[in-house]
Formats: C-alpha cells, sequence, structure tokens
C-alpha cells in the first residue's frame, strides 16, 4: 500500500490537520477513506486526528487505504505502456480499443488489459483513467495509481489531438466556440445546439494538401465526441467519421490522435509531456495526401502548445 509523508511548512503552523491535507492537495473523499478505512493519520508517528492542529516541521504521514474491488475481469490486452510510476502511468492505446467495459464491449477493453498489467506485475488495483477515447480514437491516456494522484493529474492534464479533416483549411490558429448536445436521431450522437453545454476548442492547421488538412486541436471544454462535432459544425468533418457527416474512403475510423499529454506528477508537481506518433493508418491517410507524417511530425509536436486543463470529461 502506498504511504504519503508531508512536511508542515512554517506558514502552515498551527492550521488542523483537515485544512493542512486539503492544501497539500488531498481530497477530501481520500481523507475520509483514510479515516475510516486505512489506519488514519500521523504526527512523528503520534496519531492525530483531522481536527487538531499541526505545527511547523512535523512529518506528516499516512497510508492509502487498500483499493476498493473491482468488477473488471483481468486480460492479456495488447496496448503500449509509455510511462508509469507509484503515481501516475500513460499508455498508447490502438484505435478499435475501447476503454471501459460497457454493454456492447463487456471484456476486451483497456480497463482488462490494465487490470492484467497489474496482475502480472504482482500488484493489485482498480482502473482510473483521467481521460476517455472513444473506442476508435487512438493515443496517450493518463491513468492515476491511486485515490490521491487521480484528482491532482485530472487537474492538470492538457492535451493536444491530430485530426484529419476534410477541405483545405487556410494555415494558422482557429477556434470553434459552440454548445453541444444530445443528438435526437442517435444513442451516442451528439450536435450543436443552443441548449447544450458550453464547448471550446482551439485549433491550428498544420498543413493542407490532397483535399484535407493536418489539424492539432486543443480542447478547452471535454465534452463528449467535442472535436468531430466542432470540426463538423465548421464544414470540416473528419476523415472516415460517418457518424458526423465524413466519408470513409480514405480511413475505416475517425482520423483523431491524441498526440501530447503533459501533467504535474504529485507529489512534487513534477512537469511531465509525453509524444506519441498517429498509427499506421493514420500515417497512411496523411501520406495518401501529402500531408506530414514520421520524423516531420514529430518535429511539429515537439514545438506544439498546449490548451489549459479541461473543465468538463470527455
Amino acid at each position: 500500500m502506498q504511504s504519503l509523508v508531508f512536511t508542515v511548512p512554517p506558514q502552515a503552523d498551527g492550521l488542523r490537520l483537515g485544512v493542512f491535507l486539503r492544501r497539500a492537495g488531498v481530497s477530501a473523499s481520500c481523507i475520509k477513506a483514510v479515516k475510516h478505512q486505512g489506519d488514519g493519520f500521523f504526527a512523528d508517528d503520534a496519531p492525530l486526528h483531522t481536527d487538531q492542529p499541526v505545527h511547523a516541521g512535523q512529518t506528516i504521514r499516512f497510508t492509502l487505504p487498500p483499493e476498493p474491488p473491482t468488477s473488471v475481469t483481468p486480460q492479456p490486452v495488447p496496448f503500449t505502456l509509455v510511462y508509469e510510476s507509484d503515481f501516475a502511468a500513460v499508455v498508447d492505446k490502438p484505435a478499435g480499443l475501447a476503454v471501459h467495459p460497457t454493454l456492447n464491449y463487456t471484456d476486451g477493453t483497456l480497463a482488462n488489459g490494465w487490470l492484467y498489467h497489474l496482475q502480472a506485475s504482482g500488484r493489485t488495483g482498480v482502473f482510473r483513467p483521467t481521460n476517455r477515447l472513444d473506442k476508435n480514437t487512438s493515443g496517450l491516456v493518463l491513468l492515476a495509481q491511486n485515490a490521491y494522484a487521480a484528482p491532482l493529474l485530472a487537474a492538470s492534464a492538457r492535451k493536444c489531438y491530430l485530426a484529419l479533416a476534410e477541405g483545405e483549411m487556410p494555415p494558422g490558429p482557429g477556434c470553434v466556440e459552440a454548445p453541444l448536445g444530445r443528438r435526437g436521431d442517435s444513442i451516442i450522437g451528439r450536435c450543436v445546439r443552443a441548449d447544450g453545454k458550453p464547448s471550446r476548442t482551439d485549433y491550428l492547421v498544420l498543413a493542407a494538401g490532397g483535399g484535407h488538412s493536418l489539424v492539432a486541436c486543443l480542447p478547452r471544454t471535454g465534452r463528449t465526441h467535442q472535436i468531430r462535432v466542432h470540426m463538423a459544425h465548421i464544414g470540416h468533418p473528419l476523415a472516415g467519421d460517418t457518424l458526423y457527416g465524413g466519408s470513409d474512403a480514405l480511413l475505416q475510423r475517425h482520423a483523431l490522435h491524441c498526440a501530447v499529454l503533459a501533467f504535474a506528477e504529485p507529489p512534487a508537481a513534477t512537469p511531465r509531456r509525453f509524444e506519441s506518433l498517429p498509427p499506421a493508418d493514420f500515417a497512411g491517410a496523411c501520406l495518401a495526401c501529402g500531408l506530414p507524417q514520421g520524423q516531420a511530425l514529430q518535429a511539429v509536436l515537439t514545438d506544439l502548445p498546449l490548451a489549459e486543463p479541461e473543465t468538463a470529461g470527455e
């Protein structure tokens, strides 16, 4: 089980333990779990209640309680492990792999594969993604290794997606700010509608040719299908995205890839940044249109700015 240690700085002298922990980034739900399901909190190895004061120089220690049981069955599902520590993990998800078990995909998901990875390395745990990609979206997914890290990672995560859009767009930056809601003719579909949730996607057209555009999309909010709907809304549906008016002549799935992921890793808020080139089908579509891929695209990714943390889950 994971143990956490904090040293009380002079400016926190006299704060109640609960207040000190909240200011240190420990969520209220995590504090509650340690109190009621764990071994409690200790100051210099002496038990301390959350309503008692802490003092400068004290070492506050606690152990995270055991993870709750999970109904997800471990299965050997392929994915690429990009990074792993005691607090965070980054995986590269292939297109066609669902993130979570659903009614349509009861197993064989990224969650099943992650539980298998933990089991194979002699560990137990649960699957805690801080961002969720559609089944046919490829790219980077950030996982939290414990309940303490989860809200901190979710709050700091920043992402950039690569999209191959239909039509040749003028190079440079742009923005789509249009509210999104459910589409009445589809269980999963979304659309722009006046009573929808506020949604904004910033984008940068990297190159255009062959009747398509390679676009870096920077979501400021994280609505379901946001990038796909916003690009279709401005007349440039994603290649392969037949749900939103795209053609599958060039690609057999919607051309969207989470290519850059950055976050502050707890407990020291260490900056991390990871990049992922699109898979072969996406790269092949770019090649057919004369658009950057391979090493040329890697150089572009390294220089890409990132959006501020998202304000809603995708």
